[in-house]
């Protein structure tokens, strides 16, 4: 009775958090199941993904993920050691500022060495302007097939963390968070800026465009080579699964990480399938501006 009574208060949260984007639910399992039928379970979906041709070192992509999330936290503490006579709204932005600056900074360091290690240089890393008009509309598609899934994760990890914490509640995103607890225009411009466009950027970059792209050669090279469709496939998911189980786990909130590995198997296999970066930073930015949307207009 108290697991029963568990899954009814989890049900009864979540149609209580509904919101107008919910509507995509129907045509989310549409598109969903339509892939998995077409695909034999993902079996196939990437039969006829290659990987991307680079000379690039097998350290690098450890180098550039340990620069940034390594230089983030100490320059964050410089921030807060120079704002500590600011207000926290004031705070928070100029945080944000900070993050940005990195950010751009490794970008622009990541671009440069794809462009060195990658053949067709940036065209071979996926960032090629020209398809920019289809990556938009199939970023769409593959965010909105795989929408419904992050709220059946939302459910069951909140149920299942309630049997261990019976008060458990899942926290937003600390962006998420300053956006709802303080109306200031900078800092909401600032929380934008990071969320649909810096974050994105940096973190498509360094794992799905460095990362993956290296454990996809590597596990091709080492572990099985890639001679049939299917172990083209294979070892394509594996990379991707990988990646996407470091993509959750730098992230903070260990409530947040289901849903951040799936979103990121969406982001993997939609830069695997297209060989374009440009879907996988789109697909992210919409999903991080939904997110920053619906709390705004809470």
């Amino acid at each position: 009775m108290i697991l029963a009574a568990d899954v009814f208060a989890s049900f009864r949260e979540f149609l209580g958090s509904l919101t107008p984007w919910d509507a995509v639910y129907p045509p989310g399992l549409i598109l969903f199941g339509t892939w998995l039928v077409r695909t034999s379970w993902g079996r196939k979906a990437l039969a006829s993904s290659y990987p991307r041709r680079n000379n690039m070192p097998l350290y690098l992509p450890f180098v550039l993920l340990l620069g940034f999330f390594g230089v983030m936290p100490l320059m964050m503490s410089g921030v807060q050691r120079v704002s500590a006579n600011l207000a926290d709204w004031q705070a928070a932005a100029l945080g944000n500022l900070t993050y940005s600056i990195v950010a751009a900074a490794t970008v622009a360091v990541s671009i440069f060495l794809a462009r060195e290690h990658f053949a067709r240089r940036l065209k071979g890393f996926g960032l090629d302007g020209r398809t920019i008009l289809r990556d938009i509309p199939a970023a769409f598609v593959n965010l909105l097939a795989v929408w419904p899934l992050f709220t059946v994760l939302i459910v069951v990890t909140i149920y299942v963390s309630r049997l261990f914490w019976r008060e458990y509640q899942m926290q937003p995103h600390e962006q998420l968070q300053l956006v709802s607890e303080h109306p200031q225009v900078l800092l909401q411009i600032s929380v934008v800026v990071v969320a649909v466009v810096m974050a994105p950027l940096v973190e498509e970059v360094l794992f799905r465009g460095m990362f993956q792209t290296a454990m996809r050669v590597f596990l091709g090279a080492y572990w099985v080579a890639e001679t049939t469709g299917f172990q083209r496939s294979l070892v394509a998911w594996v990379a991707i699964a990988i990646t996407s189980g470091l993509f959750a786990v730098v992230h903070a909130d260990a409530g947040h990480w289901p849903v951040l590995f799936v979103l990121s198997l969406c982001l993997g296999y939609a830069y695997e399938k297209s060989g374009s970066l440009v879907r996988p930073i789109v697909i992210h930015a919409m999903f991080n501006g939904i997110m920053v949307l619906s709390t705004m207009s809470q």
